[in-house]
């Protein structure tokens, strides 16, 4: 099954959350609701909200429910990107120009803060303590990434174990909790609600391992930004990492780190890093943290929403954009 097929059997209901997150936004002030519907209108996998309403189907499945779920995360994840693209001097997300190039930087982190805002207020209508808990605490996490990736900019002393925090509290966690909640939401049984959580984790890690693999590997036209962004910023992921201290090219790597000269040298940097051994072992990570994500669904019933959850996995590591 791929992602266009589970993606259809939810259209309805995907298209109606769409609609929730418009209005999720709207606002009398002219300039906010531009800026804030500015990265909305770019598209995107809406890919949080199709685990919440997954996580639903093990549950007592109602989308007007679940919509207190999962609008707020996706709209969680759209005030991260609006203010990770003021941190990096990002000029293009997803093909379009950043909020910050349209607007400025003041207007983007308040574009960032006004939807974290009604993340929080549309998550507050659903009356269930736990979920509140679980979403608080996630955010203070996202936040941790946000600050150690910051601290981590150009610094090839940072080992793997750091990396793989870093991307746990930017990106997995946000997945996990997608998973996790849209079960709670439902009424799902506290074992189902530990698979769900520990399925979403695993995907959730392959997918940031995967996207820092394309950054390399993909062309602008598939990312929606230049390749090689994350290098060319000074964030320094898992196959420049590898790559610099164990692949080929290491010896290049490691005298321009040691002369600090990377940034001079960053155009043939990514071409090492492409054709060098430190995609593959990020791929076979990723490849690892999707066998662990089907394992997490070990022992459930093998229905359609089963399938579906293979499906994704499946998708994150095969994926081209």
């Amino acid at each position: 099954m791929n992602l266009v097929d589970i993606y259809f059997q939810l259209k309805n209901d995907v298209q109606y959350i769409e609609k929730e997150l418009e209005q999720s936004i709207d606002t009398g002030v002219r300039d906010l609701y531009l800026s804030s519907t500015h990265l909305l209108k770019a598209g995107g996998k809406r890919i949080r909200p199709v685990f919440v309403l997954l996580g639903g189907k093990w549950g007592n499945y109602d989308v007007k429910r679940l919509k207190h779920v999962a609008v707020p995360l996706e709209l969680i994840h759209m005030a991260t990107l609006v203010h990770d693209d003021v941190i990096d001097d990002a000029d293009k997300r997803r093909g379009r120009d950043t909020v910050r190039t349209q607007w400025d930087n003041k207007v983007a982190m308040y574009t960032g803060d006004y939807i974290f805002a009604r993340a929080l207020s549309i998550a507050a209508e659903l009356r269930i303590p736990e979920l509140h808990r679980i979403l608080s605490n996630a955010i203070v996490e996202v936040v941790k990434g946000e600050i150690e990736q910051v601290r981590d900019l150009n610094n090839w002393e940072q080992n793997f174990r750091a990396y793989l925090r870093r991307i746990k509290r930017k990106t997995a966690l946000l997945i996990a909790i997608s998973c996790q909640m849209g079960a709670i939401a439902s009424g799902a049984g506290p074992e189902l609600v530990r698979k769900m959580y520990r399925y979403g984790y695993n995907v959730g890690m392959a997918f940031q391992i995967t996207d820092d693999i394309l950054d390399f590997t993909g062309t602008e036209k598939q990312l929606g930004k230049p390749a090689g962004s994350d290098l060319r910023q000074g964030n320094i992921t898992l196959p420049a990492m590898y790559t610099a201290r164990f692949g080929k090219s290491r010896d290049r790597f490691q005298a321009w780190i040691r002369d600090n000269t990377l940034r001079n040298h960053v155009d043939e940097a990514i071409q090492l890093v492409r054709n060098d051994d430190g995609i593959a072992y990020a791929q076979g990570l990723a490849e690892r943290y999707i066998a662990r994500a089907r394992e997490a669904l070990a022992g459930l019933p093998d229905n359609q929403t089963k399938k579906s959850l293979l499906g994704i996995a499946n998708f994150m590591v095969d994926r081209k954009f």
